[in-house]
């Protein structure tokens, strides 16, 4: 996969944000997404081969649309600044998924602002068996590759059902639970990066069957 090209496109595409500009550059585009496709689905069978829980997809299908929701997001550009991938995406579980933009790469996992039923069975566990999950967000390994999670998204009071003095309180008070990290450009530009890849895969495994496991008891 030339990345490298798929970022040239990115930039264009940022700088002639329009239908016109994509219309002319159409077969580009189409080029570069079918490269894309099929370098998904060569990760696919890598990360497949570590998880026998593990949800293969087509690789259209784990390449997000570049089109903004515009329905939604009235106020955003017809089209993206990235190439957003979900690995492992089974449907009311946390995928494995990739941010590869001009002005944010990242991988992240976990329940980004989750809808209210998911929300509510992940604190459930935390009640029921918090400790473990505590033990998995300290494990060393975990701390060395993703550092903690996203307290970005918190409630400024205790959830319904649960007291102040709870021993697990700092994460029941949490509206998300995902952890990110940096993916160096130089890295995404190299044969490495599959390695990396499949290194972390395998250390957000345990914290994603813990909430994979939540939501479905």
């Amino acid at each position: 996969m030339d990345f490298k090209e798929a970022f040239q496109f990115l930039e264009e595409l940022n700088l002639n944000n329009n239908k016109e500009w994509l219309d002319v550059h159409r077969d580009w585009y189409q080029d570069i997404r079918k490269s894309l496709i099929l370098w998904c689905e060569k990760m696919d069978q890598e990360l497949a081969g570590i998880d026998s829980n593990y949800f293969s997809l087509p690789g259209q299908k784990a390449l997000n649309r570049i089109n903004n929701n515009l329905l939604y997001h009235p106020e955003k550009p017809p089209y993206k600044d990235h190439f957003g991938i979900g690995f492992d995406k089974k449907p009311m579980h946390c995928d494995f998924y990739l941010h590869l933009g001009i002005n944010e790469l990242f991988l992240a996992s976990g329940f980004y602002k989750p809808s209210s039923q998911i929300l509510k069975s992940v604190r459930e566990a935390i009640d029921y068996n918090g400790e473990e999950f505590k033990d998995i967000l300290n494990a060393a390994d975990f701390k060395k590759h993703f550092g903690e999670l996203d307290y970005s998204h918190i409630l400024k009071t205790t959830p319904r059902k649960y007291e102040q003095s709870h021993p697990h309180i700092d994460l029941l008070r949490l509206k998300s639970f995902f952890v990110e990290t940096p993916i160096p450009k130089e890295l995404l530009f190299s044969s490495a990066l599959e390695d990396f890849l499949v290194e972390k895969y395998k250390v957000l495994l345990p914290f994603r069957n813990y909430l994979n496991q939540a939501i479905t008891v």
